[in-house]
């Protein structure tokens, strides 16, 4: 049986990573900044991005979602284990992404991964301490 702690952390980490998708589907980079630690490592590399701190996050989604017409991110199935105030999870990314076909019409990036993360509990609060993508699939729908 899960403790009322463990039930309210889980909420707290499924809270946190929708609102990772929020602030990136919304492009407010700035709102990341509440939801990683200082310290934090995001790697992006499974899907052609970069690796680095939050700052180089911040600049590379910025320079790259643009180019895309819309997307979304729906991130779900979490496995989530908690260990004091330290915390790792595993969750499913859905994240079709719509692109001009260079003709007039359009064309969709379907992306299929998983995030893989190491949290902490900082004053209180879950933030993500390492981020990291698996790729599941990634198909180009005409």
């Amino acid at each position: 049986m899960l403790s009322q702690q463990e039930i309210s952390d889980r909420l707290e980490i499924t809270d946190l990573m929708a609102r990772y998708a929020h602030a990136v589907d919304s492009r407010q980079w700035d709102l990341l900044d509440d939801l990683f630690t200082a310290d934090a490592y995001i790697d992006y590399t499974a899907t052609g991005g970069a690796a680095g701190d939050l700052a180089a996050a911040k600049k590379f989604l910025a320079e790259v979602l643009p180019n895309f017409l819309a997307y979304q991110h729906f991130v779900g199935n979490a496995m989530i284990t908690v260990d004091g105030d330290t915390a790792t999870a595993r969750s499913m990314c859905h994240n079709p992404m719509v692109m001009s076909d260079g003709q007039g019409g359009q064309r969709v990036l379907l992306n299929g991964l998983w995030y893989v993360d190491e949290l902490a509990r900082i004053d209180d609060r879950w933030r993500l301490r390492r981020r990291h993508q698996e790729m599941s699939y990634q198909l180009l729908v005409p």
